[in-house]
């Protein structure tokens, strides 16, 4: 097939600039193709690691709290194995569950702090968060039940978080503001929800 001068100069162009930069461009592609490959592959591995952490989460979740040898095992190996899934924070939750219901706080507390920090779902983080500051007022860490309620959390809570710190500081005879907190959380929970009912209740408790 014969070619006019104009494409003839093209073609020679064309020749000669792949002869400058045609390994640029393997090499660039070799980059590109590699990395699609990988993504690919680590996109296959997360959901497989995800499907085991379903299936172990699944048996962890039909567990009796009551038996906390295997709470514990099964727990231990999501929140060990599967740690960038989200049913390794879940499985925390669980666990602080049942170690508090052993008597085992400190477990439970740890667990929960470990939810927090590994979970990327804002519900659970908020979950943790209320638990946790829950167990420190039980154990009378007023300072730290309030800190762990004033960080950053989920907006969805905001009636929950604030009921609990109207009980705290009620607790610690800080009247005014306990009244403050629950007031907030009055205008945060559902109206025809029973948190609503109880914390009208707690409101009035300390009357006007």
């Amino acid at each position: 097939m014969a070619y006019d001068l104009e494409e003839q100069e093209q073609l020679d162009e064309l020749s000669a600039w792949w002869k400058r930069h045609g390994n640029h461009v393997a090499i660039a592609l070799s980059v590109l193709l590699a990395a699609y490959a990988a993504y690919q592959g680590w996109k296959i591995y997360q959901h497989q690691q995800a499907l085991q952490a379903s299936v172990q989460y699944e048996a962890l979740a039909q567990l009796d709290d009551k038996d906390i040898k295997s709470v514990r095992a099964i727990s231990g190996q999501i929140m060990e194995k599967y740690a960038s899934t989200p049913y390794a924070a879940r499985a925390a939750l669980i666990a602080a569950k049942a170690n508090y219901a052993a008597n085992d706080a400190k477990s439970a507390k740890a667990q929960l702090d470990w939810a927090m920090g590994h979970t990327s779902e804002d519900a659970i983080r908020a979950i943790a968060q209320l638990q946790l500051a829950a167990i420190q007022f039980n154990e009378k860490q007023y300072d730290a039940a309030l800190k762990t309620l004033g960080e950053k959390h989920d907006p969805g809570f905001d009636g929950l978080f604030a009921d609990l710190k109207g009980d705290i500081l009620a607790t610690q005879g800080k009247t005014a503001e306990a009244k403050a907190a629950y007031a907030e959380a009055l205008t945060k929970l559902d109206a025809e929800g029973r948190y609503h009912r109880y914390t009208e209740r707690k409101l009035d408790a300390l009357g006007s």
